[in-house]
Parts: C-alpha cells; structure tokens; sequence
C-alpha cells in the first residue's frame, strides 16, 4: 500500500497502525466474562508485499476465549499468540544486509461480528523476540502480548476473525548493530476463500436482567494521560474539556449512540527528520546548543480513535542516531563554573532504553483540531574533554549520570489554520529534566563530587529547562515529497 503523507489538504496527520479501526455499535462497555474459557486456533494463509515482491506466509493465530458471555460482558482474550513463518524468500531482503536475527512487532486486525454488524479491533503491540536467521529454509517469529476486551449489544452467535496483519521486522547484524534500513514495515491480507474463523462465543441475554444501550469503547493507552487538554495552555485546556464533556453529555448526539468511524487506512511507518536547540545548566548559569541531531520515527504503534469522546490519540516512537549509535552529537561548550571559573567541557547525551514514546491527543468536535504533544525518553548524560581555565582535567573516559533520567518535552498546536507544533510538521517543544548525581568522573582523583555540585540538580526537582526545534516529518512512504530529504531546523531559544 502506498500512503501519501498529505493525501488531505483537510485532515490533520493520524498515522494509523495496519488496517482500519472500524467502531460499530455492535460493542458496548460491560462487566468482566465468568464464563469457562475455551483455546482457540486457525492457521491462515497471508499473502504479504515484501519490496521483492508479494511472498505467501503461513500464520497461525491462537487466543483463548471465553465460550459464553452475556450480553455486555466483557471478552477478554488471553494469551494470545500469532506465529509467523518466514519462508526463505521473504528473508532475503535481510540477508542481503548482512543480518543474523530478527524481531518483530505485530499488529493483527480482528473482526468481531455480531449478526449484520462487525467492528475490527486492533490487536496491536504484540512483540515477536529476535531469533537467528538460518542459513537455508525460513523462520517462524511467535508474537504475544495482552489485546482489549470487546463486549456485545445483542444475543446470538458472535465470531472473532483475523484479518489483515502489519509487521514490522527488525533485522540485526552479528555484532547487533542494525542494518540499513533498520526495519521493514510489511502489510499482509488474508488470502481468499478460506475460513478465518478463530473462535465462537455464545452471547446470551444480559446476565443483569436489563440490555444496556449500545455504545463504543476502545482500549486507552495504560502509559500516557489523555485528559482531555493535558499539556494545553490553561485556556486551550477549558474549551477542549467543555467540548469534550459536551459530547460525553450527549449534545452532540441526540440519536444516544455514536456512528460508524472508518480512520483512514494509514499503516504503522517509518519517517525521519531533526531536531536543534539548547538544554539550560541551570547552575553555570548557561546553556548547551543541542543538534542538529537525527531521528528515527515509527509512527502509529498505537491508534485510537474515539468517537463518543472526539478524541484520537496516537503513540509513536523515536530515536536518535548518530553514527550508528543511539545519541545526539557531541557538544561543545564553555561555562563560568560556580560562577567565575570558565569551563569547557564534550557534553554527549546518550538514549537509553526504550525508544522515546511520542504521545498526541487530538480533540476533533471543534473546527481548530487542537492537538497536545508529549515526548518522553530516558537520556545518560556523559562528559569528557574536559578544560579549566585552559587546562585540560583528565575525567576519563566514563564520566556519566550515575543513572539515566527522564526527559519529557511538551508542546501544543491545530491544524486549521495550522499553528504552534505538530508531529508531522515539527514545531517547538520544551520541557524539564532532573539531572542525577555524576560518577566515575577522574583517573588520578574520584571528581565525581566536583561535577554533581557544579551541574546535577538540586534535590529531585527538575530544574534544567530545554527547548528543541523539529523540523517536519519525511515520511518513507513518502519520499519524494517536499520534507524529503529532511530539513535542519533553526533552533530557538
């Protein structure tokens, strides 16, 4: 599928993750299933575009599922599984890179149908552990991981059905490092004619003598806040919670129930763009220019789209590279320490852990479409080539944060008149850290209480003000649009 980054002039950028999400009626909120559990399992046939060309692979996806619930209970699947075998055709993209493993993330639509309506629900993050390539035949990658509940409105007979599957594959080299490109991001369709029936629950009459009215439900986000308007001005932050309570009030829907919502058929991919700015010592009294520092998106590892609430949220990820490692360049800079002795120091600040998590939340019941913004990622800040007054202080070479800390950087904006920050067109973003205590800081000497004085903050208060620039998204599917090839952004203070 090829996805064109600004096939709208009128719609704000909401990556979606595979398929579409599909919200009907057919679902509603409801208390957890009792009912005894049955282990469900189908082997299907998918048919998948590799940049080689369309490769057939062998899926089987297994869950277990209660056999019975009423009508608004909740079916919580369990211990989900979906297995992918690779055959050697589809590996020889990675080969040719020179990689030995590979890993994946898998997002697997599944359609829950319920008489004449149906609903997809996108079964998404499930991680498939790196395994080795072997140097002849294929492979098989097994995804798991926790989906969302579904309930049903009406009794009968409902089925859970996969349907299209995203993967996106993550090659790596024998010394671990990644290929290039670092992933591949693959979009599978069932084959036809066939059975893709993974289960039949029964769904009898409401076990709590009354049948609810129908409404939608999808799973939030357990690691973000989506109150409406967080991270907003506190102005901004007033009208979008009226609008939204407005709408969970039901003014905005006189029928008591929210329509059929088909997102656009956007897929989980990869874009680049980056980032400058300038990251406050608080205690020398200065500041550090930070970049132009390159980063890796994924966009849309999660989308939610909720229609009685106008609000869509969507979580992406992030990485910084810089050759070949996961940091923004080194940085020079001077600094009056404790206030009158000039200190030049090689600043490097290094990513650690998970790839940064890139949260929107987007209000879309008011003609504006504002939109709040928070990146969050954890950083170890290291210091080297060190001078005072001149003279160079050996540091060593693991002169670090004794632990990584938290960065979290902030911004709001709308899409018409577009305005302020957004994901795909970059903006300014700034935010608080805390910096920890240093160690292993001197050779001949232990300098670590001389640098935790100088720079770390005071207590646990995040006291270092930083403010980056983004520049606009060039988007993979993409490539000849006119962010591409990314831009370097002017930094501001």
């Amino acid at each position: 599928m090829t996805v064109d980054a600004r096939v709208s002039a009128r719609r704000p950028l909401h990556f979606a993750v595979g398929g579409a999400l599909v919200v009907a009626t057919a679902f509603i909120p409801g208390a957890e299933s009792m009912a005894a559990d049955q282990n469900s399992e189908v082997a299907l046939a998918y048919r998948c575009e590799f940049p080689s060309g369309a490769v057939g692979i062998d899926v089987t996806v297994s869950a277990s599922l209660p056999a019975s619930v009423g009508t608004g209970e909740a079916v919580r699947p369990d211990h989900v599984s979906v297995v992918v075998k690779l055959p050697r055709a589809a590996l020889e993209q990675f080969t040719g890179q020179e990689a030995t493993s590979l890993s994946a993330d898998a997002q697997l639509t599944v359609r829950h149908r319920s008489g004449d309506r149906s609903a997809d629900a996108a079964w998404a993050n499930l991680d498939a552990p790196s395994v080795p390539i072997p140097a002849e035949g294929g492979l098989e990658l097994t995804a798991t991981g926790d989906v969302p509940t579904a309930t049903f409105g009406s009794p009968g007979k409902a089925t859970l059905s996969p349907a299209g599957l995203g993967l996106a594959l993550t090659p790596r080299k024998a010394d671990n490092s990644p290929t290039s490109p670092p992933s591949l991001q693959v979009v599978c369709e069932p084959a036809p004619d066939q059975d893709t029936t993974l289960a039949t629950v029964l769904v009898e009459g409401s076990r709590s003598g009354s049948t609810p009215e129908p409404e939608v439900t999808t799973p939030k986000p357990a690691t973000t806040d989506t109150r409406p308007g967080a991270g907003f001005s506190s102005d901004t932050r007033k009208k979008i919670k009226a609008l939204t309570d407005r709408t969970l009030d039901g003014e905005d829907d006189p029928g008591g129930s929210c329509p059929i919502v088909i997102p656009p058929e956007w897929v989980m991919t990869t874009a680049d763009t980056y980032v400058a700015g300038y990251a406050n010592a608080a205690k020398m009294d200065g500041a550090v220019a930070l970049g132009p520092a390159h980063m890796k998106v994924t966009l849309n590892k999660v989308y939610i789209n909720d229609s009685c609430a106008s609000t869509v949220d969507v979580t992406s990820e992030a990485e910084f590279e810089y050759q070949g490692r996961r940091q923004l360049p080194p940085a020079r800079s001077t600094f009056l320490t404790y206030g009158f002795m000039p200190t030049t120091a090689v600043v490097e600040l290094e990513q650690v852990g998970p790839p940064a998590v890139v949260q929107t939340h987007t209000v879309t019941n008011t003609p504006e479409y504002p939109e709040s913004t928070t990146v969050t990622t954890q950083l170890s800040m290291r210091i080297h080539d060190v001078k005072v007054n001149g003279v160079p202080l050996d540091v060593g070479d693991n002169c670090r944060t004794a632990e990584p800390f938290e960065q979290v950087l902030k911004a709001w904006g709308q899409s018409y008149p577009r305005a302020g920050y957004l994901v795909a067109y970059g903006g300014t973003l700034s935010g608080y850290a805390h910096i920890p205590p240093f160690k292993g800081c001197g050779v001949d000497e232990n300098l670590d209480a001389v640098f935790t004085s100088a720079i770390s903050s005071v207590g646990k208060e995040a006291d270092n003000y930083t403010k980056m620039t983004q520049a606009a998204l060039c988007v993979a599917t993409n490539p000849d649009g006119p962010d591409c090839p990314p831009k370097i952004p002017t930094p501001e203070r």
